[in-house]
């Protein structure tokens, strides 16, 4: 049995968060997800998400490829999680490539391509502009 982890924000839940956890799952029988929490997230990104972590957590967790939810509460603990999870394979979005090499000694990684033309930041700047 393949397990599969992957890591993100997952903020306003879009279209391109759907097909990363999709094809991320399609790589393995059971896939794990860890949501950055909201204090991690303001550390990365210098803002709190739109959602709070345990919106962010509902969220992925309905969908049916997700075997399991669970927060992660540091950039510096990744290592730690995939040795948790038994992981064979980490999965992260092709902007983050080489970024987890690191890793290569105790799991397959693989960079997936992004959805093209869509992002959160993207949807938080339109949303702005249509508010103005």
């Amino acid at each position: 049995m393949k397990r599969v982890i992957t890591f993100g924000t997952f903020d306003l839940f879009h279209y391109g968060h759907l097909m990363i956890l999709e094809r991320a799952a399609n790589l393995g029988d059971e896939l794990f997800v860890g949501i950055s929490s909201d204090k991690l997230n303001f550390a990365k990104k210098a803002r709190y998400p739109i959602y709070t972590q345990m919106e962010r957590i509902a969220i992925v967790k309905a969908l049916k490829c997700v075997t399991e939810v669970f927060v992660e509460q540091s950039l510096e603990l990744k290592r730690e999680y995939l040795l948790k999870y038994n992981a064979d394979i980490l999965v992260m979005g092709d902007d983050w490539k080489g970024k987890f090499d690191e890793f290569k000694d105790i799991v397959e990684v693989v960079y997936l391509p992004r959805t093209p033309s869509i992002s959160t930041t993207i949807l938080i700047e339109k949303i702005q502009i249509k508010n103005m």
